[in-house]
């Protein structure tokens, strides 16, 4: 069982204050026309549900919407703090939120495993957010689903681990899964300690249109080495590895483009909620493929 370690800090710590923010969530965002036919993956930010909740709500309502059912999530997650050389699978049992518990797909796991690209380590995830704040739109929104969580170091065995799940998701006829890959954008501001651009609003619109887009571009053209590259050269995204596993799982499941849902940072929603700007900002997209 892994217990829930960012609940009370990134998103509610009681059950019925989840729900009620998703409800929230779900109200406020709308989807848009043009949605494809079925959804095979999606990005999603990973911030506290404050700022980058309603984003991920959109991809996950985009899913609902789309597709019959969804048996399982395979979530790619970022590596925040994680240094192994290969991807970590978190392969059998339960995690644990304040809606309950959601069971990990252990047969899927072990097709991951033997493929080869990414290993078993439950103790990688100890310390991860990125998957966790998933867990409970998934949850409330798919009461049935399990997930696969895997957290994806920003390599070439991204691409190798998304392209594996893809093709075993096209052999896979019993149950239907889905790919998220789960990143933020450009950290931007003297926290970050990255200010190629200055401070200020001219700053933070060049990080929102034109560092965050060129990643995002990337992204719907289905390119994931490219976004692997971006990410390391122009620092765009935080979690590149798990997003470029999920465009490369779709890719290999035939879709040719994404659909970009939204797209907003950090310094927008405080200037919104609180009434001032942040010295920092950080980037968040939603897109399905």
């Amino acid at each position: 069982m892994r217990k829930p370690i960012v609940a009370n800090q990134f998103y509610p710590g009681k059950a019925a204050d989840c729900e009620a923010e998703i409800k929230e969530y779900l109200a406020e965002g709308a989807l848009p026309a043009g949605l494809p036919e079925k959804i095979a993956a999606g990005i999603v930010p990973h911030a506290g549900w404050t700022f980058s909740g309603q984003l991920a709500a959109l991809v996950f309502a985009a899913i609902k919407k789309q597709n019959a059912r969804v048996d399982t999530f395979c979530i790619f997650g970022a590596a925040h703090s994680y240094y192994g050389p290969k991807p970590a699978v978190y392969d059998s049992g339960l995690w644990q939120t304040p809606l309950g518990e959601i069971a990990i797909d252990a047969e899927l796991a072990q097709k991951v495993l033997k493929a080869g690209p990414a290993v078993t380590d439950t103790n990688a995830h100890r310390g991860e957010h990125s998957i966790e704040v998933q867990i409970p739109f998934i949850q409330y929104m798919f009461p049935k689903a399990e997930i696969l969580p895997i957290i994806t170091p920003p390599a070439d065995e991204a691409v190798e681990l998304g392209q594996t799940v893809g093709q075993i998701i096209s052999e896979t006829k019993d149950k239907q899964i889905v790919c998220i890959g789960s990143t933020d954008l450009t950290h931007y501001g003297p926290h970050y300690g990255f200010e190629p651009m200055g401070q200020g609003n001219a700053a933070f619109k060049w990080a929102s249109e034109v560092n965050d887009r060129q990643f995002i571009e990337m992204a719907l053209k289905l390119e994931p080495k490219k976004m692997l590259d971006i990410a390391a050269k122009n620092y765009n995204a935080c979690g590149p590895g798990a997003a470029a596993a999920a465009v490369a799982a779709a890719k290999k499941l035939g879709k040719t483009k994404g659909v970009l849902l939204a797209q907003t940072n950090s310094n927008k929603i405080t200037t919104a909620k609180f009434g001032s700007p942040s010295a920092d900002s950080v980037g968040y997209a939603a897109i399905v493929f």
